[in-house]
């Protein structure tokens, strides 16, 4: 898979590349096999060596080659170097389906210049799905060009969204804006990470993804993927988004944007 050698990317997103690639071969020898889960906080969030192993291949790999940048990561957390560059990295998006042998997880890494994301990453390894992104260049799958949907009318749209791991303590009205979306008859998913909720967005497979609780490291590549397509990305109340603590957001095309806010915003 080396199609992203012909492309005009800066060292910065090849590198990004790179280091996704090796952090999925790593996750691609360990599904499946015998391994060790633990509970970070809330019953249901995950963690497996794995996890650890390829946020730790990762982070070597920056550090060698860009001792000075700044790091975010989901298990270790933040090593500040007061760079203007920043790597922001979910080394395993969707432990609790590889911790339960599900095909569906993906390594996702962006790179923020002075907050902005400039580069960005999500690989699927199981199935070789390469998800690049580069401001101002365009967003790719594999070499190819992606694009948002077209869909003009939230009646025609197919959805996805995710549930915060503590919607028992902290319901934040997530089950009533989920019911009343479900009583709009349309289809909806729930893959369980949400890094290739936004691939998948940006790659015109979804019309429509909302999440609330949302972490730097879940959004940050999908965000800018969804831009380079043409795509949106703003928070419920329809402002930029900024790499916060806990993020609730909405992306899509640009014809449904509107229009979902509205409806998520009634209820």
């Amino acid at each position: 898979m080396d199609w992203f050698e012909n492309k005009d990317f800066s060292k910065i997103t090849k590198s990004a590349i790179e280091a996704a690639l090796e952090a999925g071969d790593i996750l691609k020898s360990g599904f499946r096999s015998n391994y060790k889960i633990e509970k970070k906080e809330g019953k249901h969030n995950l963690v497996t060596q794995y996890d650890l192993l390829s946020e730790k291949a990762i982070i070597s790999y920056v550090n060698e080659r860009f001792e000075d940048h700044s790091i975010l990561c989901e298990e270790e957390g933040e090593f500040d170097k007061k760079s203007e560059y920043k790597w922001i990295i979910d080394p395993l998006d969707g432990t609790v389906n590889f911790a339960h042998s599900i095909a569906m997880f993906a390594v996702s890494i962006a790179v923020a210049k002075k907050d902005e994301i400039i580069s960005a990453v999500t690989f699927h390894p199981i199935i070789n799905e390469l998800f690049v992104a580069e401001k101002s260049k365009g967003a790719f799958l594999n070499g190819e060009k992606l694009s948002v949907t077209n869909t003009k009318k939230l009646d025609d749209a197919f959805l996805s969204t995710g549930f915060p791991y503590d919607l028992q303590d902290n319901p934040n009205n997530c089950q009533d804006r989920f019911i009343e979306i479900l009583k709009l008859g349309l289809p909806i998913r729930r893959i369980g990470a949400a890094s290739l909720d936004l691939a998948y967005v940006a790659a015109g497979r979804f019309d429509v993804f909302w999440e609330t609780g949302l972490g730097p490291w879940d959004l940050a590549a999908g965000k800018l993927l969804i831009e380079e397509a043409q795509g949106k990305v703003t928070h419920y109340d329809g402002s930029k988004v900024v790499l916060q603590k806990k993020n609730a957001i909405v992306a899509s095309n640009k014809h449904l944007h509107d229009e979902f806010l509205t409806f998520l915003n009634k209820i």
